[in-house]
Order: structure tokens, then C-alpha cells, then sequence
């Protein structure tokens, strides 16, 4: 029995890890469809598309308030009912503004999550911050993978969209049977127990600015390769189907990654070299894009997922630059909604560059530019600092 209630919470957590991103990358591979059923416009097409970094950057910012009320535990729990209510909602519906906003529950859950589970992490194995983010950045990027590449079969096996969509319900539901025990038995806050630590507060270290354009840039970067990188390929006279492959790459060599980088950062004090080795196969699959896609593409992928693995590296510094769950919650809610604001000039920038000036040139350069200031803030980032020794009260 000691056994289990050791290690049900790692159950929880990688269930829950599992879900952070399926809602949000599952619409893409079938949006096509989605359109023609409901009757999205562009506009709407596009708004849909947006909003899981929109999602993540408001309704993360408020985890951590929520969480200081009523429990981490119970907050993700509420997430995981709105996860599978706007989840399934969606499946029912037949026009954009009501699929629009149950999506827009369904990421509110997700955003919510995603932010307290480094802290949960930190509050529940604080003597293995690293193997347990090592497992949930594992399990996250498979999740990702699963929702890109099986959402298309599954809709040719199933009957449609809605029939496929429908798996990311599933998942939900037996994550939430993980969850409740935890969920229980936690109960509220005490009070005097740890101090309440704001987003206000983290936005006056530099330690959280670090983090939050660290993690904002690298997300910009991945949204960039995940919607854009099939289209370089094709444009440069690749076939489809080759091309998904080469998607293929740049998300399933991440997996390998999103395992090792947790674990060995969270022994290091410093992984600063680390960093600068994946910044240089950002810059290197980005240089290739740019001036010879079609001379090496499957290397060029893989550079490409090498250089977006600073977001494993992300992961473990939320647990590692903090002593307390809460501090934890509180730099993990303040980097990630300061990082999703960033993340959406990504592919959004893309997109209206290469429409200005008809080449892929300006926008890969703009990446390349934006790689600069997230070597410098991850630098600092990846020294030995604790965000509690930066915040106003302790200076």
C-alpha cells in the first residue's frame, strides 16, 4: 500500500502530462474538414488556430492565483472537467462561434495544468525534480507526436473528424479517474502554510524575464517548424507525403530528447553548454533551410528537432530555479504567459512574410534574428540562480 500511494501521484502526473497538448495540436491535421462541416471561415480558421497560445498565456496567468485558493490538486482537477466538457462539446456542435468557445474551454483547462504541473512535480518528488520531469516531458512529447500523426488515419478509420477528436475524450476521462484520489484527498490551502508568491512578483526578477523569453522564443520557433516546414519542402519541390514525413522527424527525434535533457539538467548546476550545443542545431537546420533545402532534408529535420529541445530544457529549469511549489507555480505561470505572448509572432510571422515578399528568406532570417536574445536570456537562465532570492521581499 506505501507503494502505491508512492508512486500513484507519478500515475497522475504522466496521465495528466499526456493530455497537455492533443486539444490543441488535433485540429490541424483535420482543419480542412472541420471547416467544410461547420462552415469556418478564414477568419475563423485562423482564430482557432490561435488560440492555444492565447489560451495558455491568459488562463495560465491566473493557475497560480487559482491554485492558492483552492488547491493545486484541486485545480487540476477542475482543468481535467473542463478539458473533457469543451473536449466533447465540440463534437456536438455545428457552428463556429459555439465550436470556437468550447474549444476555447477545453485549452483553458489545458493552460491551467500546464502551469501547475511543474510544481506539483517539485511538491511531490522534490528529491527527483529531474527523473520526474524527465518522464512528463517524455510522455508530453509522445502526446504531441500521437496527436499529429494519428489524427488523419483515425479519421479514415472511424467515419470523420468528430469520430477521432473524439480519442482526446477518452484520454481526459482517464486521466480524471488518476486524478481523484489525489484530488480528494488534498483538500484546501491551510492557512499559514506557504507564503503566496505573485505573477507581479516574478515580473520584478530577471530570473522570470529570462525564463519567459526563453520560453517564449522556443516556442516561437516550434509553432514555426510544426505548421511551416512541410510547406519549405513542398515549395522547394518535395512531394506531400515525403514532406509529412520530414514533419514526421522534426517531432518524433524530439521524443529521445524530451527524456535525457530534464534528467541531466536537473544534475547539473549549470547546463549552459548543453544550450548552446541545441541553439547551434536550431541555427544549423534553419542555415540549411535556407540555402539548400533539398540537398539534405531528413538532416536538416533532425537539426530542426535538436534545436527546438531547449523546451525539455525549459521544463526542468521551472523545477530546478525554484525551492517551493509555489515559487514553482508562480515562475512557471509568469514564463509561460509571458512566453505564449511571444510565441504567437512564430508562424504567424511566417506566414505574413513569405505573403510580402513571395520567398522564404525574410522569414527563417527573423528566426535566426530571434535566436539571439534567447541564447543571451537562456544563458542566464541556465546559471545556478533560485527565483526566491530575486523576488522584492527577500532583496
Amino acid at each position: 500500500m506505501s507503494a502505491l500511494r508512492r508512486w500513484w501521484p507519478l500515475v497522475a502526473l504522466l496521465a495528466l502530462a499526456f493530455n497537455l497538448r492533443p486539444v490543441a495540436v488535433a485540429v490541424g491535421p483535420v482543419l480542412t474538414e472541420i471547416s467544410a462541416d461547420i462552415g469556418l471561415t478564414g477568419l475563423s480558421a485562423g482564430m482557432l488556430t490561435s488560440l492555444p497560445t492565447l489560451c495558455f498565456a491568459v488562463f495560465g496567468a491566473m493557475a497560480p492565483w487559482i491554485a492558492r485558493r483552492v488547491g493545486a490538486h484541486r485545480s487540476i482537477l477542475v482543468s481535467l472537467v473542463m478539458l473533457i466538457i469543451g473536449q466533447a462539446g465540440r463534437l456536438l456542435v455545428d457552428d463556429p462561434p459555439s465550436f470556437l468557445l468550447l474549444s476555447m474551454l477545453a485549452l483553458a483547462g489545458m493552460a491551467q495544468a500546464n502551469v501547475l504541473l511543474p510544481s506539483l512535480v517539485r511538491r511531490h518528488y522534490p528529491n527527483h525534480v529531474g527523473m520526474a520531469t524527465a518522464l512528463y516531458s517524455l510522455v508530453l512529447t509522445i502526446g504531441v507526436t500521437l496527436a499529429g500523426s494519428a489524427t488523419v488515419p483515425m479519421a479514415h478509420a472511424l467515419g470523420g473528424w468528430r469520430a477521432a477528436l473524439a480519442a482526446g475524450v477518452v484520454i481526459a476521462v482517464a486521466s480524471l479517474v488518476c486524478w481523484l484520489p489525489l484530488a480528494l484527498g488534498a483538500g484546501r490551502p491551510r492557512p499559514g502554510g506557504e507564503r503566496d508568491i505573485t505573477l507581479a512578483a516574478v515580473a520584478r526578477t530577471r530570473l522570470g524575464w529570462a525564463l519567459g523569453i526563453m520560453f517564449g522564443v522556443q516556442s516561437a520557433q516550434a509553432y514555426s517548424v510544426f505548421g511551416w516546414l512541410p510547406t519549405i519542402f513542398r515549395s522547394a519541390g518535395m512531394d506531400q507525403t515525403t514532406a509529412g514525413y520530414m514533419l514526421g522527424i522534426a517531432t518524433g527525434v524530439g521524443i529521445i530528447p524530451a527524456f535525457l535533457i530534464p534528467a541531466y539538467a536537473a544534475r547539473t548546476r549549470n547546463p549552459s553548454v548543453l544550450f548552446l550545443c541545441l541553439m547551434a542545431c536550431l541555427g544549423v537546420g534553419y542555415v540549411g533551410l535556407l540555402n539548400a533545402p533539398m540537398a539534405a532534408p531528413a538532416f536538416w529535420s533532425v537539426m530542426m528537432a535538436l534545436g527546438t529541445s531547449s523546451f525539455p530544457l525549459v521544463l526542468a529549469l521551472f523545477g530546478t530555479r525554484a525551492r517551493t511549489p509555489a515559487a514553482t507555480a508562480a515562475l512557471s505561470g509568469f514564463a509561460q504567459s509571458v512566453g505564449y505572448t511571444i510565441a504567437t509572432i512564430g508562424p504567424l510571422s511566417f506566414g505574413v512574410l513569405y505573403n510580402l515578399f513571395d520567398s522564404w528568406t525574410p522569414p527563417i532570417l527573423l528566426q535566426l534574428g530571434l535566436a539571439i536574445p534567447m541564447t543571451i536570456a537562456g544563458l542566464y537562465a541556465c546559471q545556478p540562480r533560485i527565483i526566491e532570492d530575486q523576488l522584492p521581499e527577500h532583496r
